[in-house]
């Protein structure tokens, strides 16, 4: 954990002097006032041609929580809970889709290296599976994939990643 608060405060200047701290910092006091905890990781992305920064909180309730918060307004537009493993019983309860059929999904759709997982509980208790994938022209595309539908919930390209899982 000490590994990761020094990353996040050496990357700090270096973060600052690339983007608007005006935003970023809106956005993290909104994602601490919704979920009180430590800040893990931040990763900024566009998705929709929307500028989201993604912030996976350690919450004082001892869950992992990844809140999405648009940089242009500040506002929280998605929360879900991260669980350790697809055998969790609040994920496996909706699962329909395994986890090697949605990569199989995740990879018809954007071939390339998975190089991520993360097992989600939507806000509407629904289970996902979060696939990064890096693609041939150096990219890194997040898919989410509804483990109960198979359908594809959400992509992303991931700009850039403070901090570790």
């Amino acid at each position: 954990m000490k590994k990761r608060l020094l990353l996040l405060t050496v990357a700090w200047p270096l973060f600052a002097s690339a983007n608007n701290t005006d935003h970023f910092e809106r956005c993290m006091f909104n994602v601490l006032a919704e979920k009180p905890g430590q800040v893990m990781k931040v990763e900024f992305k566009l998705e929709e041609d929307r500028e989201v920064y993604e912030f996976n909180v350690r919450g004082l309730d001892g869950h992992d929580w990844d809140l999405e918060c648009l940089k242009s307004t500040g506002e929280i537009v998605e929360l879900e809970r991260e669980v350790m493993h697809p055998n969790h019983p609040l994920f496996k309860a909706n699962v329909k889709f395994n986890e090697q059929e949605a990569r199989e999904i995740a990879l018809t759709e954007y071939p390339g290296h998975i190089v991520e997982v993360e097992y989600e509980i939507e806000a509407n208790g629904n289970s996902s599976y979060e696939f990064d994938i890096a693609i041939s022209n150096g990219d890194e595309i997040k898919i989410e994939i509804d483990a109960a539908s198979g359908e594809i919930i959400e992509v992303s390209r991931e700009l850039w990643q403070v901090g570790l899982e």
